[in-house]
């Protein structure tokens, strides 16, 4: 039976990319298609896009902001359970059921700087996900985790550790948030396949970040663990990163045995 598949893919304007995700398509053929930073609002939102391509979509969004959605191919069975945290940031939590299993897609305030409200607001969102994750489901559930969590967890997911220190995605307190979660039941299943250096971020303003190797791992791919031994594999495709006009995010491809 083939691998049931998964990507998920911040693509920082979900109308302007729909090259890269025909490629993604065609490629991998995903059951699940999860997207965060679609940049559209409801109204506006390519659901033909979709549909022409075999898949039906749930999205949450806003114009020019945040907005998160996920896409799934005609045929599964696959149920809505919500939409953001304790009614609030519908654009940045879509959350989904199928095969007894559940599916969050998630897209984390990047907080701007450390000085800023908007870090403050970063901070009480991920302390609202790990409340709301303790008050709804057990870590021995069947759950996965995934988007971008502008989140860099350790050393090796940024390209200068000593020199990046401070910024918003990388210090003490989104690392403990981080590891709160992790500490809660999930497994970081991408550092299973990849346990050296892989980025799946690539500021557009750094001259050739990809081939010098500056980036940053800030997209996830989170499981509990009844789901750790189904992860067959879980890859970042930089292909999708170097083509014409990409998002500055590459896509992460995860496979399972269902």
């Amino acid at each position: 039976m083939p691998l049931f598949t998964l990507i998920t893919y911040n693509v920082n304007s979900v109308r302007s990319r729909f090259h890269v995700l025909d490629y993604l398509i065609s490629r991998y053929d995903p059951h699940i298609l999860c997207l965060q930073e679609t940049k559209v609002a409801d109204s506006e939102f390519p659901v033909s896009y979709f549909e022409g391509r075999g898949y039906l979509v749930y999205f949450s969004g806003e114009k020019a902001k945040s907005g998160v959605a996920i896409g799934y191919k005609g045929g599964l069975d696959v149920r809505l359970l919500g939409m953001g945290l304790f009614g609030k940031d519908l654009s940045r939590l879509i959350e989904v059921e199928f095969d007894n299993l559940k599916l969050m897609n998630l897209y984390v305030p990047q907080g701007r700087s450390p000085e800023d409200e908007e870090f403050k607001r970063k901070l009480e969102f991920l302390d609202a996900l790990i409340r709301y994750i303790e008050s709804k489901y057990s870590k021995n559930d069947s759950l996965i985790l995934v988007g971008d969590l502008n989140i860099a967890p350790t050393d090796i997911d940024v390209h200068d550790p000593k020199r990046l220190y401070g910024h918003v995605c990388f210090r003490d307190e989104v690392w403990d948030a981080y590891r709160r979660i992790i500490e809660w039941g999930f497994v970081d299943v991408f550092r299973m396949f990849n346990p050296d250096r892989v980025y799946t971020f690539f500021d557009y303003r750094v001259k050739n970040a990809i081939g010098r190797g500056l980036g940053w791992r800030v997209d996830h791919v989170l499981v509990t663990s009844p789901l750790v031994e189904k992860v067959k594999e879980c890859f970042v495709d930089l292909g999708a990163r170097k083509m014409e006009k990409p998002s500055d995010h590459a896509p992460i491809v995860a496979k399972f045995d269902l």
